[in-house]
């Protein structure tokens, strides 16, 4: 079953492998025979591995008020947005996402081309939208990208118990819960749900997007889904 797994989904590991399995099986084995089989049949993930980067200066007006705690105790907490550039067709796409780190859940996604700026502001839109229900401020953390850094973009959160945190320059251990899993993500997209070659660009991210935030096993979530994360918490 670890083979079947490992070639429905390419990218995961020997531990989100295992969990998947005893899940379904109902079988009690560890993590380490996991390993021992993984790697006598020659699995391994396809996923690429991190570099480290030097860290960089802080933003004038919104320095790095996160600083490593992302320990957030309920949902809407501290949030976290990115853009990571996509393939389709031979065609360079930008995919703008809105990530709850209480949980790892795609609150909102955008797509676009040629560096327009609306997928950003489509996904602050909906973090205004939630943030007004809540009865204290959100944290919006984010890279100094050209768009999070604009003055447009201040002023589009003005009135809004939205609080703004940014990473320094060129530093994404910052902001390493998006800046880990936009790997995983694009290979997961690549490997799994066929994206370079798919007609159906957008159903397809919104495909992902259900999956990962429904379905996905994280290891970080003791290999539970985001949503079913967030339901055991109490959280609706």
């Amino acid at each position: 079953m670890l083979k079947q797994k490992s070639q429905q989904h390419k990218t995961w590991g020997y531990h989100r492998l295992a969990a998947a399995v005893r899940s379904e099986s109902k079988l009690v084995f560890s993590d380490l025979l996991a390993h021992k089989c993984c790697k006598e049949s020659g699995i391994r993930s396809k996923a690429r591995p991190y570099h480290y980067r030097k860290a960089g200066e802080e933003h004038i007006r919104f320095p790095n008020s996160v600083k490593g705690h992302w320990d957030a105790c309920e949902p809407m907490t501290l949030v976290v947005s990115d853009m990571t550039c996509l393939m389709n067709r031979g065609v360079r796409y930008e995919w703008t996402i809105l990530l709850d780190t209480f949980n790892n859940e795609i609150l909102a996604h955008a797509l676009s081309r040629n560096g327009n700026a609306t997928p950003y502001y489509d996904c602050l839109e909906a973090l205004k939208q939630k943030a007004l229900h809540l009865n204290r401020s959100v944290t919006l953390h984010t890279d100094q990208g050209s768009v999070y850094s604009s003055r447009g973009f201040q002023l589009s959160h003005e009135g809004y118990p939205i609080l703004r945190s940014m990473s320094r320059v060129g530093t994404p251990t910052d902001n390493p819960v998006i800046e880990a899993l936009n790997g995983w993500m694009k290979s997961e997209l690549y490997l799994e749900f066929n994206l370079r070659s798919t007609d159906d660009l957008l159903g397809t991210l919104d495909r992902y997007v259900s999956f990962f935030n429904r379905e996905r096993p994280a290891a970080a979530l003791n290999y539970k889904s985001p949503v079913q994360f967030r339901l055991d918490q109490g959280f609706l």
